[in-house]
């Protein structure tokens, strides 16, 4: 199964469109853009999450500043695909965001509400499920282009999510 479907068809619409429009305008025309379509959902076997591995992704766009690492390219019109791994004990207050695309005031109030690593820590210890893997995965979820997250962000994501041993994963979007 194809994880993106009608792939050179979406690129050239892409292209001829959306793209065309801002590079002439520099403007977001986002009834040009060519929302991606699947007839079938990309799906694996369901699994006990009692006995998994859960991996927290966000696209909030979190980073450790204070470890070194860069904010994500937020101004960037056509999007930032790379990823930040932070350790799922960091305390929340610890972590910034850099992603121009949503309002920040209730991550920015409750961290929780993009990287709930508190809550989710309480599901292990209840049993929930199995353990919280030991690093969270975090991209800014804005890319307008489609290709660039099959190609780079998604090899990114499954190789820190297998880097894991992950058996689950946990997407929270911006």
């Amino acid at each position: 199964m194809e994880i993106f479907e009608d792939r050179d068809q979406w690129l050239a619409k892409f292209r001829e469109g959306w793209l065309a429009h801002w590079q002439e305008t520099g403007q977001f025309d986002w009834k040009r853009y060519p929302h991606p379509k699947n007839r079938e959902a990309p799906a694996g076997p369901g699994l006990d999450l009692s006995r998994s591995r859960l991996v927290l992704i966000s696209t909030a766009g979190a980073y450790l500043p204070g470890d070194g690492q860069l904010p994500f390219d937020a101004p960037n019109p056509l999007g930032d695909y790379t990823i930040r791994l932070f350790p799922a004990a960091t305390a929340l207050d610890r972590l910034a965001f850099a992603h121009g695309h949503y309002d920040p005031t209730a991550v920015e109030a409750d961290p929780q509400v993009l990287v709930p690593l508190r809550h989710l820590e309480s599901l292990a210890a209840e049993g929930v499920i199995g353990e919280l893997a030991p690093s969270v995965i975090s991209f800014m979820g804005y890319q307008p282009v489609v290709t660039r997250v099959v190609d780079e962000l998604i090899p990114a994501i499954l190789e820190a999510t297998d880097a894991q041993q992950a058996d689950a994963a946990l997407l929270v979007p911006a």
